[in-house]
């Protein structure tokens, strides 16, 4: 079984002495043969943050890993790798995915057991749940603002935006050209057959292009016509 060991310091004293990195990849070593893995190469950060992935050292690691070059990566301690539980997250899952075992010599820390197995599980659950919440809170923030008459993202057709290139305005010409559109597909015109007619009929879309089935069905779902256009209730998709 062939291993990288991966070693760090943080303050630029303990880097310019070495005798830190000596002594992680001493001990990563011993661990290493102990295991009967052989250790292929040793990788080092020198007075480097664990707050941040962008070190050349561990970029370096995980190409290897991507590669298929390893079979396990060694530590002396998870906090050698990184500092934050999201990012122990995210790299446990890299070298899961890509079939490669982890082990942190004085944590007793090692994927190609069960027990590490379950710890891989429950961080893995941890790093998603953070994401669950980040995106739960921008979508509850997004909402706050569109609810505000704010914009989110690129202005919708049937408005311009304020003075203070925040606040959407209601622009009554294209505001009618939504009403017709959704009138159109009561009636039952396909969302092709609605798009021509635009096209047909000189009508540019919110960014001067032309019309296409998706362009009209992103109006007829978007509910913040909902109260500007008379009678419009966003739909489900519909077949063109």
């Amino acid at each position: 079984m062939k291993a990288i060991a991966y070693t760090r310091v943080s303050t630029q004293e303990q880097a310019d002495s070495g005798l830190s990195l000596e002594g992680q990849a001493a001990r990563v070593q011993a661990f290493c043969v102990a295991k009967g893995w052989e250790l292929v190469d040793t990788v080092t950060d020198a007075g480097l943050s664990g707050a941040t992935l962008d070190r050349p050292g561990l970029q370096k690691v995980l190409e290897s890993v991507r590669r298929h070059e390893v079979d396990a990566v060694v530590v002396l301690k998870l906090d050698r790798l990184t500092r934050s539980v999201k990012d122990l997250g995210l790299l446990l899952e890299a070298f899961d995915r890509a079939g490669v075992a982890f082990s942190s010599v004085t944590d007793s820390f090692d994927t190609s057991t069960a027990n590490g197995r379950l710890v891989l599980n429950v961080l893995g659950s941890v790093a998603q749940w953070e994401r669950d919440i980040i995106a739960e809170r921008t979508s509850d923030a997004l909402q706050v603002k569109k609810a505000q008459g704010r914009r989110v993202g690129a202005v919708p057709f049937g408005f311009t935006l304020g003075a203070d290139g925040d606040e959407l305005l209601p622009d009554a010409e294209q505001l009618a050209t939504v009403g017709q559109i959704a009138e159109w597909r009561r009636g039952g015109e396909s969302l092709n057959a609605i798009a021509r007619k635009l096209n047909g009929l000189g009508v540019a879309t919110a960014q001067a292009g032309s019309w296409a089935a998706q362009t009209v069905k992103r109006i007829l779902r978007n509910d913040i016509y909902t109260g500007h256009v008379a009678g419009f209730v966003p739909e489900g998709a519909k077949a063109a």
